[in-house]
């Protein structure tokens, strides 16, 4: 409880740092920045577990709001640009993989499950699963993550001008009673309910569903309020900063940097493929840049709420990916298995 009571102090002074100078994102990058800082200090540092978790939920609510029938309309003028996602994993692995096997001499199993721009605590446990160094994926997806959020709004708001300042939501005072109990419920059914299923992403996805049949039915008219949206910031970005808990500085010389050449390349893809769709008239550049950038599928739905993107355009490429990753995971782990037998 102390190292949580701790890291909750130091995720407030970043927060509270960050607002004070009008520093964009205070509630996602003030937390990050601060508890990051802290972890590679020495601090005793802790998350809060499924409240972290839970958090996440919010995220799928928003997103499962967003799912109306004109967005249905709109589903057929996305597939041409969401059939770009498999060949954009491809050319990932084909490249990342030989990356961290040759340039950084990681094992075929971590140098995989390092490559892969899946969800960070997926990433993580399959590559346990399979045999992995779970401490370098950890460290290599957290980096991944941590530079995709750092530095995708720079760019929004210098390439394409785009101010971050979109109303997150509005005040829980200002939604009825009735929805708000709506939302509380997808977001725990959804929840518990793809956990049971064995849903992946279940936090996210698993409220997503809901409510997107809720939004559908004409249940719920409206996102999560504005102070449960800033809530989730707060917990995502913490959590982000915990994960350098314990590095030593020879980890931080060495595997950071692996991850951050790889973030490198990672960019340049996904700049490409953004381009491609850009050109192709498939999508504006925010929300292509948004949809391809190789970031956690959290983090990437809040920036595309403050940024005033088209939610079900992002989130839609942003899921694609994630299930051909993690679907692909189980095999190529079998597959390495027979290789190494």
């Amino acid at each position: 409880m102390r190292a949580q009571a701790q890291t909750i102090a130091f995720a407030a002074a970043g927060t509270a740092l960050f607002w004070a100078a009008g520093l964009p994102l205070p509630f996602l990058f003030g937390p990050m920045a601060a508890c990051l800082l802290a972890a590679l200090m020495g601090a005793r540092l802790r998350g809060l577990g499924a409240i972290s978790v839970g958090a996440r939920t919010i995220l799928g609510v928003a997103v499962g709001a967003s799912i109306t029938p004109a967005l249905l309309a709109q589903a057929p003028q996305m597939l041409a640009s969401v059939a770009l996602v498999p060949f954009y994993v491809a050319i990932i692995g084909l490249i990342g993989v030989p990356f961290f096997r040759r340039a950084c001499g990681f094992d075929p199993v971590t140098a995989y499950y390092a490559a892969m721009p899946g969800g960070l605590q997926d990433m993580v446990i399959f590559g346990v699963e399979a045999g992995g160094d779970g401490r370098t994926l950890s460290l290599v997806h957290a980096t991944r993550v941590l530079i995709i959020v750092v530095i995708a709004p720079v760019l929004l708001t210098q390439v394409w001008g785009t101010p971050l300042s979109n109303p997150i939501g509005a005040p829980a005072s200002e939604i009825p009673l009735s929805e708000l109990a709506l939302m509380v419920a997808a977001a725990l059914v959804g929840w518990k309910g793809g956990e049971r299923i064995g849903l992946f992403g279940a936090s996210i996805l698993g409220p997503m569903i809901v409510s997107g049949a809720m939004s559908l039915g004409g249940l719920i008219h409206a996102r999560p309020p504005a102070e449960a949206i800033l809530a989730a910031q707060f917990l995502i970005g913490m959590g982000i900063g915990v994960y350098y808990v314990g590095v030593q500085w020879a980890e931080l010389r060495r595997v950071v940097a692996f991850g951050v050449a790889y973030v490198l390349i990672l960019a340049a893809l996904a700049a490409a493929f953004a381009e491609i769709v850009v050109l192709s008239g498939l999508a504006a550049p925010v929300e292509a840049f948004l949809a391809f950038a190789p970031g956690g599928q959290a983090e990437m739905t809040v920036l595309a709420i403050v940024a005033g993107a088209d939610l079900g355009y992002v989130i839609t490429h942003h899921l694609t990916r994630i299930v051909i990753v993690i679907a692909g995971a189980p095999v190529v782990a079998r597959l390495l298995r027979l290789r190494r037998g």
